[in-house]
């Protein structure tokens, strides 16, 4: 197993997770031995990712930032990646919009099955738009409010909180830069060092990586709901894996004509990490993967990493807006409504700011998904449509944020002067030392 490369790991591990499952469902004591016995492995998988998600941005961040040694490249790499990340929000939602209305997937939802999808997903669109309201109840700065934590150790605590401990890690690494070379030379050499820690940490854990995506796999099978919903959600379900397709050749069409670097390259490079996000549904699980993978293999330099990644992980949300888009208006078909093109444009400006608003985590687009449908005035109750295949388009979805993540990081790194050619480094390399 050790000699095929990580990607044909992940890809068997996932393949003998849904066989296994399906197996097993067959049984009338299998699913529940795959919920006691099989998913805890995934969930401690999952966790051990998030358990080095706020460490590796706190380590990588102030190391990047403080490596810059002038706030004028600060603010150039800064200004470059929020453009490009806001550039590649709005075309995602353009694709969204034209594909939806194009193939209109809701025309197909008949009343009978419409009925069936809102009695059956109430509770869960209820809870939905309660969690939507508080965030609509807050004032226009609130976002900005947010941004500065009161007490960093209790930002650390909490994932949710990646944007507090962002904006601390640059605020420490500008003092850094700021104070005398000699007196910030030690506090550098720890967060260099930590950083070390933090990445032999992450190749530890991508050895279980195989291992940890069969069993989430195995419990997305049984827990999935049942087929006959699935049918009734095709078309919908198929736009959005239209849309979020054309997205990722945008990536690859915009990386090749920046950066020179094939299609073939960036794929082959990133696949670990696309794998991972579609197993965990969560970018902030998926980003330590995806910073080793853009440096070690895609040549990026470690300045550029520290700094794009983290940011792009909370909010670069390109399949998350794409996936709105296409949701709102799906939505809207269902219920006979016939959005007009001013409706539509107001999709693309609050899909776009909404996606900076998400969490990276499974399940944050939804929540985000009720604002953008108040803006455009469709029901909020037509959340129950769309709840029994959300799942596992939020796989796909989250595929797309990392692949785009990683995709601007490339372009920002060959705007600077900061792409190479890759440097791979083993798990083992220390030890072999």
């Amino acid at each position: 197993m050790r000699k095929l490369e990580l990607h044909w790991q992940i890809l068997i591990g996932m393949l003998v997770g849904v066989l296994f499952a399906l197996a097993m469902v067959q049984l009338e004591w299998g699913p529940q031995f795959i919920s006691d016995w099989i998913k805890p492995f995934g969930n401690i998988f999952i966790n051990s990712l998030k358990l080095i998600a706020v460490p590796l941005i706190l380590g990588s961040l102030i190391k990047g930032v403080s490596d810059l040694k002038d706030i004028s490249k600060l603010s150039q790499m800064g200004g470059r990646t929020i453009g490009i990340y806001i550039a590649t929000t709005v075309i995602a939602v353009t694709i969204g919009l034209g594909v939806v209305n194009i193939v209109k997937p809701g025309a197909s939802i008949t009343e009978a099955t419409r009925t069936e999808l809102v009695d059956n997903y109430k509770g869960d669109a209820d809870a939905i738009k309660t969690q939507a309201e508080k965030q609509r109840e807050a004032g226009p700065l609130q976002a900005l409010e947010d941004l500065v934590p009161s007490n960093i150790f209790k930002a650390a605590s909490d994932n949710g909180n990646m944007l507090q401990v962002i904006f601390f890690a640059i605020f420490f690494g500008i003092g850094l830069i700021l104070i005398p070379e000699e007196q910030a030379t030690p506090v550098k050499k720890f967060f260099d060092g930590f950083n070390e820690v933090i990445l032999k940490m992450i190749d530890l854990i991508m050895l279980a990586a195989p291992f940890g995506v069969f069993a989430l796999l195995a419990a997305l099978v049984v827990e999935s709901p049942s087929l006959d919903l699935f049918k009734a959600l095709a078309w919908y379900a198929f736009c959005v894996l239209l849309g979020l397709s054309l997205m990722l050749g945008v990536y690859l069409l915009l990386v090749w004509v920046f950066t020179k670097t094939s299609p073939n390259k960036f794929m082959k490079g990133m696949s670990p990490a696309q794998l991972l996000a579609f197993s965990t549904s969560s970018s902030a699980a998926t980003l330590p993967v995806t910073m080793e993978r853009v440096e070690e293999h895609l040549g990026v330099d470690e300045e550029v990493t520290s700094f794009v990644l983290p940011i792009g992980a909370t909010i670069n949300m390109d399949g998350t807006s794409l996936y709105q888009a296409i949701a709102a208006v799906f939505i809207a078909q269902a219920f006979g409504m016939d959005l007009s093109l001013s409706a539509q444009l107001g999709i693309i400006v609050t899909a776009t700011l909404a996606s900076i608003g998400s969490a990276a985590v499974p399940g944050a687009g939804m929540v985000m998904l009720v604002i953008v449908l108040a803006q455009a005035g469709i029901p909020e109750a037509g959340l129950a449509l769309i709840f029994a295949v959300d799942r596992p388009l939020d796989m796909c979805r989250t595929v797309i944020n990392v692949s785009g993540d990683a995709a601007v990081s490339m372009m920002v790194a060959k705007s600077v002067d900061k792409l190479h050619e890759p440097k791979v480094k083993n798990w083992d390399d220390n030890y072999k030392k």
